[in-house]
């Protein structure tokens, strides 16, 4: 009697534990696509599981070493493989066909994590936070490592984003062997997404940019300023410039055959500002040439400029002429434009009978909201209006 009793006990506890471990895993569908060529000793898995919080579903993805795997074949056919982190267990059931994979996945979350975690700070992980810091591969040592560098009790979501980008101890000290100390953990994740590296750093400040700010670090980094880069623009003639400078004119696509053939045409002294100005508003060799030969031939950049900002075009141009402004200067065009005198504006005035009027007042009489109809009014209604 007393062993059956303690043998329905020894059921009743294997029973607990069962459903409470299954209580606490998590279920969702995994894909893959190996790709052989390219990075044939990694691989790459998304994770596809239910959004507790809104209904649908949240994806993770990740890339590891093949050998983080156990018993991971990609060759076609079934294939069951999982994956050990300090958070949990993640294990994967599917089938692979020509490099494409598809499948279930369970996670069962650690409670010697869990315990870990909460002794650094972190109590009443969810099933969930710890599927996340396994999807991550945020470890213990790694809170614990941020810790001793001064980056103490971080938020759990921000924890989190921490282990996406993989800002780790290694990455902060480097990062201060090279100037950049105390940042902020906002800006070491901003680092990690823009590509700030250490030796980026390095080959920046031998290119000629010692001591950057971060965050001009951060903007030549966001917007592809490299080494090769800066050779090219002082080899345009533009040396010295700022880290402002130099990332406007990547921004804006300044290359060498852009500031040559400026050049050829005739803007030898270029400022960065009117260089720029010019690519911005598209100021391009077929429309200075186009313009030329309408007769605007002493035109320098800004005026270009101000043409492309306000829409001066060719056919514009033509129209003007062909209603008898055959001297109007880019200076009249520019302020038609900007004032609304059209094409059809003229021709109204002179149907009402004011033939004979100068740009002068064209652009006065669209400033004060004076059209045809008032000016028919004060001709008595006529077409005989000078």
């Amino acid at each position: 009697m007393r062993r059956l009793s303690s043998l329905l006990t020894c059921c009743v506890l294997l029973l607990v534990a069962t459903t409470t471990s299954a209580a606490n895993e998590l279920r969702g569908t995994w894909t893959s696509s190996v790709r052989e060529k390219s990075s044939p000793e990694s691989f790459h898995i998304n994770l596809i599981h239910p959004d507790d919080e809104g209904g649908g579903k949240g994806q993770m993805g990740f890339t590891e070493p093949r050998a983080s795997f156990q018993g991971l074949s990609t060759a076609d056919g079934p294939s069951t493989f999982t994956l050990t982190r300090e958070a949990g267990v993640l294990s994967f059931t599917g089938t692979f066909q020509g490099g494409e994979g598809a499948g279930h996945y369970t996670f069962a979350p650690s409670e010697a994590y869990a315990k870990a975690m909460a002794a650094l700070g972190y109590p009443n992980l969810t099933p969930r936070d710890q599927f996340q810091f396994a999807a991550t591969h945020l470890t213990t040592q790694r809170v614990k490592e941020l810790a001793a560098l001064g980056y103490k009790e971080i938020p759990r979501e921000q924890l989190l984003t921490v282990a996406i980008f993989n800002v780790n101890a290694e990455y902060i000290r480097e990062l201060a062997k090279v100037g950049y100390g105390k940042l902020t953990l906002e800006q070491l994740v901003q680092g990690r997404i823009h590509g700030v590296t250490p030796q980026r750093a390095k080959d920046l400040a031998a290119s000629g940019f010692p001591k950057l700010s971060w965050e001009d670090l951060l903007a030549m980094s966001i917007h592809g300023v490299t080494p090769e880069y800066i050779r090219e623009v002082n080899a345009m003639g533009y040396r010295g410039l700022d880290a402002e400078k130099i990332v406007a004119f990547r921004i804006h696509g300044i290359t060498t055959e852009f500031a040559r053939e400026m050049r050829g045409l005739g803007f030898k002294d270029l400022d960065v500002d009117e260089l720029v100005a010019m690519r911005i508003h598209g100021v391009t060799t077929p429309f200075v040439k186009e313009m030329r030969e309408l007769g605007f031939k002493d035109l320098d950049a800004d005026d270009f400029v101000a043409m492309r900002i306000h829409q001066v075009t060719t056919p514009f141009v033509k129209e003007m002429r062909e209603l008898g402004f055959k001297e109007i200067t880019q200076e009249e065009l520019v302020s038609f434009r900007i004032h609304g005198v059209t094409p059809e504006f003229v021709k109204k005035l002179r149907d009402a009978g004011y033939k004979n009027i100068t740009p002068e007042e064209l652009v006065r009489l669209r400033i004060h909201g004076i059209d045809e109809t008032f000016m028919r009014s004060m001709s008595g209604g006529g077409k005989d209006g000078k």
